[in-house]
């Protein structure tokens, strides 16, 4: 719901100012010519302006209109200005061009050649069209069907780094156990280092597969083994007594233990008890935390936190600070590199501290998200965001939503509910679901994203690169947009190992049909490389810093 503050490498000073928007050009009388002769080029003061060039500019030659002409493009052009001067024939062909300030457009370009008096072709005339409503309605029909085809039809059950159940099939599993017989179920968090941090979990791959491999020797057969999180293994001892499950479980930490910094939560529950496997999950999430917190090895809780008492309270908290305005909403333009054109807004949740000062709501965030408090908070943003659109026909705002809300079935439904209510064009929605949060109930969130994007509302992927589901979204979820870890992307000109990450992640995501935002940039060297690179949006402070909303006020241009 929120994304982390930039990484300023110098004190803040007055931002550059955006390149201009390109304005409609009259195409009618959009032309060049050049002659082979002196090697000139003349053009027309519209074609000039399509570019972004000055009408009277001396000194035009191949050179400089072929840096116009986009370098994917370039063998493309050259290809037709050849047949028609080898052919002397009119050649038609659809290519895209550069303005001065690095937006580029669409053209339909007819080539004809000029012959001298001895029928001998002495140049080339082409006459220009801007094609780009055309052209961009025509990738996005393209992209919409790769996103058909490089969806998969059904969930991918083990998880693909250790080879255990998913969280959400684990889940149901603790689910059929409950229905069944009693037992217990144990969390446990691996760490590597010494610090109570931990690793990142893209570099911790090797310490989860050894783990996983350790329990699945130390288990009995009947035991199911799930990932539950970046860091976490669950373990489900069904039919099982309270004391063979103490036994167990401490056998299993003080095995693991010879290999990393590891705790336990350990949670007994009865057949058809009140907690579902959501509740049992985070009770045991929350004991291994209170298993660090003591520096010891397993925390037990012998029955189950009522759910009202565990998730009434903090609600009441919640609650206590929406009802208060202790949350905000600031909102952080994104520039479209083709148009040069600030198109969308991120909204971006603050808290509000004793002096009024917005904070970031990470640590109430992750409380929320433990305790199953956080869909109020989700669903005040979400009323908000549609309140904005329907004050604001044609602005488009991203929505961000924690893990939790996006698997949970009100959440579908309290969408629906809000775009009647207030007559919001779907179009202006998208909804971001960040990587590395985790997704209660896989099956669910895919329900509401399917469901989002029949309604006509779009679906991006937040902090892409830096959560352990990494690639594997894209096919879980018919994603739209994936926004690039800015870590990534704030040292990128003087980093070629992120350059090439960003690049692949780039190409990945075309081939998927996928539209890339690119976050935290800060200088106009990082945003001519991501336009070098494919990139399609930009965000970050050279383009805007997040400001408080004000209903009316967001900047489209």
């Amino acid at each position: 719901m929120t994304v982390p503050e930039e990484r300023e490498r110098w004190a803040a000073t007055s931002p550059p100012a955006l390149p201009e928007p390109r304005q409609p050009a009259d195409e009618r009388a959009a032309w060049f010519t050049y002659t082979a002769a002196g090697d000139q080029i003349v053009w027309s003061p519209a074609f000039a302006a399509m570019i972004g060039r000055v009408p009277t500019e001396k000194g035009k030659t191949r050179q400089i209109l072929a840096r116009h002409v986009h370098r994917d493009d370039h063998a493309k052009a050259l290809g037709a200005i050849t047949e028609a001067w080898t052919s002397q024939a009119t050649v038609h062909t659809t290519v895209r061009l550069m303005r001065a300030d690095g937006g580029w457009f669409d053209i339909d370009c007819t080539l004809e050649p000029m012959a001298g008096p001895d029928g001998a072709v002495r140049g080339i005339r082409g006459t220009v069209r801007d094609v780009s409503a055309r052209e961009r309605a025509r990738r996005e029909s393209a992209r919409l069907t790769r996103r058909g085809e490089t969806v998969q039809a059904s969930l991918v059950e083990p998880d693909p780094a250790t080879g255990l159940l998913i969280r959400a099939r684990f889940a149901d599993e603790v689910d059929r156990a409950l229905r069944n017989a009693g037992g217990a179920l144990l969390v446990v968090r691996v760490q590597a280092g010494d610090t109570a941090e931990g690793v990142r979990p893209d570099h911790n791959a090797e310490l989860l597969h050894r783990a996983a491999r350790l329990a699945e020797e130390r288990a009995r057969p009947e035991h199911l083994i799930g990932r539950v999180g970046p860091n976490e293994i669950g373990v489900l001892f069904a039919r099982t007594t309270w004391r063979a499950a103490r036994e167990q479980a401490r056998d299993l930490i003080a095995a693991l233990s010879e290999h990393s910094h590891c705790w336990g939560g350990l949670v007994r529950f009865e057949r058809d008890a009140e907690a579902g496997s959501h509740g049992l999950l985070i009770d045991a999430e929350q004991a291994w935390r209170q298993s660090r917190e003591a520096e010891r090895a397993i925390t037990l809780v012998a029955h189950p936190v009522p759910v009202r008492d565990r998730q009434g309270s903090y609600r009441s908290r919640v609650a206590d600070a929406l009802g208060t305005d202790r949350f905000t909403l600031y909102s952080q333009p994104i520039l479209e590199l083709q148009t040069n054109r600030v198109t969308r807004h991120e909204l971006l949740l603050r808290v509000l501290d004793e002096a009024d000062g917005p904070q970031s709501p990470i640590q109430v965030l992750d409380a929320a998200e433990r305790l199953d408090a956080i869909f109020d908070i989700d669903l005040w943003v979400v009323e908000r965001a549609m309140r904005l659109a329907a004050d604001q026909p044609g602005l488009c705002l991203q929505v961000n939503l924690s893990g939790r809300s996006v698997g949970d079935p009100r959440l579908t439904n309290e969408v629906e509910k809000l775009l009647e209510r207030y007559r919001v064009d779907p179009a202006q929605l998208t909804f971001e679901i960040t990587e590395t949060a985790l997704i209660g109930n896989l099956s669910e969130a895919r329900r509401f994203a399917d469901r989002v994007r029949d309604l006509g509302c779009g679906l991006a992927l937040d902090d892409f690169g830096s959560g352990y589901a990494s690639f594997r979204y894209l096919r879980l979820f018919p994603i739209d947009l994936v926004k690039i870890d800015g870590e990534y992307v704030v040292d990128l000109v003087d980093n070629p190992q992120d350059q090439v990450l960003v690049r692949a992640l780039v190409q990945v995501c075309q081939a998927y049909g996928i539209h890339t935002v690119a976050e935290f940039v800060q200088d106009e060297a990082t945003l001519r490389m991501l336009r070098e690179l494919g990139v399609d949006y930009v965000q970050g402070y050279l383009i805007g810093r997040p400001s408080p909303v004000v209903p009316g006020r967001l900047r489209r241009s």
